[in-house]
């Protein structure tokens, strides 16, 4: 029987070494990330909110578009941003282990999505910030990127933070005073993400070997070599 199913799916350890370097950069990035956030929300609160006032997205007003790249880092109360703070490290530093460059990437996504949403579809008269639009869209690379990139460990962390975090998913419905618009667009940006930033180099590497894998189908021997390589690769 051939075998070539059962190795396109793998834990997706890796070097061991390398992770552990992204996951240490992946900390220090959500960390500098969290700071940036909370100083801009300590001179926000010493300016009265003005802040929000002036740099957040003001639904289908076009000369509120930019503030789609600044609306992120402002929130309204400190309730606001301590209910961010934490899915926002949690879920940004499970979206950023495995590559910080691809992390980048995602969150531009992931801001511009939510903040289109938010522009496009929010309530009129209303001010739209903060980052919980972000937030969910490292929530959906989470819950879909194990699957894109056929690593066992991260469909299981996906399906974790699913279960822990099921909550969350009860603002993705219409509730005033939420922004539940830019929620939604945060997620399926961050869903997008999970296709468009997908580990290619390892899922070239199987497409090589797969061929290879399926001929060795009933020698031993060829078969273990082969095993040999898929562990070298990290597969």
């Amino acid at each position: 029987m051939s075998t070539s199913k059962h190795r396109a799916w793998t834990l997706g350890a890796g070097d061991a070494e390398s992770l552990v370097a992204e996951a240490r950069k992946a900390l220090f990035v959500m960390v500098a990330f969290l700071a940036v956030l909370w100083l801009v929300q300590v001179v926000n609160w010493a300016d009265h909110y003005h802040l929000s006032d002036f740099y957040g997205i003001i639904p289908r007003d076009v000369h509120t578009l930019p503030y789609l790249l600044t609306a992120p880092f402002l929130h309204v109360s400190w309730t606001h941003i301590e209910s961010n703070s934490g899915p926002l490290f949690i879920f940004g530093f499970l979206a950023a282990y495995r590559g910080v460059t691809r992390f980048f990437w995602l969150t531009a996504l992931a801001i511009v999505t939510s903040g289109l949403a938010a522009w496009l579809f929010g309530a009129s008269g209303t001010i739209g910030v903060g980052a919980s639009g972000v937030v969910f869209g490292y929530l959906g690379y989470v819950l879909v990127k194990g699957f894109f990139d056929r690593h066992g460990v991260d469909i299981m962390i996906g399906a974790v933070m699913a279960l822990c975090f099921a909550y969350q998913f009860t603002v993705l419905l219409p509730k005033a005073g939420i922004g539940w618009q830019d929620h939604i667009g945060g997620l399926v940006g961050g869903i997008a993400g999970g296709w468009l930033f997908r580990d290619r180099a390892m899922a070239a590497a199987r497409s090589k070997l797969r061929p290879a894998i399926a001929a060795a189908g009933g020698a031993p021997a060829p078969r273990a070599d082969l095993h040999k390589q898929l562990d070298e690769l990290g597969l």
